[in-house]
């Protein structure tokens, strides 16, 4: 076993996991730290990261008043040797400040551990208050982004668009439906490295069947290079949509999407 091979699932996941919710202190001279804190009812991830690095760290716990309670149990995973560090950085965790930075790794990595990392740390699964399975992603980092949409379309078929909300400036990547049936079933395999409660929830959402009295989903009819075209050159909005059986606000939104490449 290699310290972060991130052909290696579990290393691959643990790279993922540690780019979204931990950090990397650099203190003076060749002093610093890794830390990762999360809720004490995921400890049991923490403790496997711990096994996976062969070099001396500590897990602590502590109780602390947040916005969202007064007495929330955290638990924290702290490595401090200089190599270990190092490993952990070249394989894409930077030091500082990162959210907007990170990106996955350059050299050949498990694609869909290290997304699965992602998720775990910064993502959520489970059903909306209508019951509608979902998996979800809430990044500020171009890169991640670009690559999930990109990896579900190759991989699942998947057609996501995304870009920055307004008012955070954050991407809010979601599946829903049949997609966050196929997400959870994809990312969340039997026997993988994972937070255990959205492990759980995984399962249930890669369960899900369309109830009878729903609507069949619509099928995506994508644009061939002739209808960007007429798209393009048609005066109107209007005679684009009847030339090409498309509705207008279709074309209005694919028309801006060509101009704002």
């Amino acid at each position: 076993m290699t310290f972060m091979d991130l052909e290696d699932p579990r290393y691959a996941y643990m790279l993922g996991f540690l780019q979204a919710d931990g950090h990397l202190h650099a203190g003076p001279g060749r002093k610093g730290r890794l830390s990762v804190e999360v809720s004490h009812r995921d400890i049991d991830i923490l403790q496997a990261f711990q096994a996976l690095c062969p070099y001396p760290s500590t897990i602590r716990e502590r109780t602390r008043t947040t916005n969202f309670a007064e007495n929330h149990r955290t638990a924290i995973w702290t490595l401090c040797t200089e190599e270990a560090r190092t490993c952990i950085n070249e394989a894409g965790l930077p030091y500082g400040k990162k959210s907007h930075t990170i990106r996955p790794p350059r050299a050949s990595f498990s694609r869909r551990d290290y997304l699965r990392g992602i998720i775990d740390a910064d993502g959520a699964i489970g059903f909306t208050s209508d019951k509608l399975p979902f998996v979800s992603l809430v990044t500020a980092s171009t890169a991640v982004a670009t690559y999930l949409c990109r990896y579900t379309k190759l991989q699942l078929g998947l057609h996501k668009l995304t870009s920055r909300n307004s008012r955070d400036q954050v991407y809010n990547i979601m599946y829903m439906r049949e997609a966050g049936a196929a997400v959870a079933a994809h990312l969340y395999y039997p026997g993988c490295l994972a937070l255990q409660r959205k492990r759980s929830a995984a399962a249930e959402v890669a369960a899900w069947e369309r109830p009878s009295h729903m609507c069949p989903p619509r099928q995506r009819r994508t644009w061939a290079p002739w209808e960007d075209q007429v798209l393009l050159t048609t005066p109107t909005l209007d005679e684009a949509a009847e030339q090409l059986g498309r509705s207008k606000k279709s074309c209005q939104v694919r028309r801006w999407r060509l101009r704002n490449r």
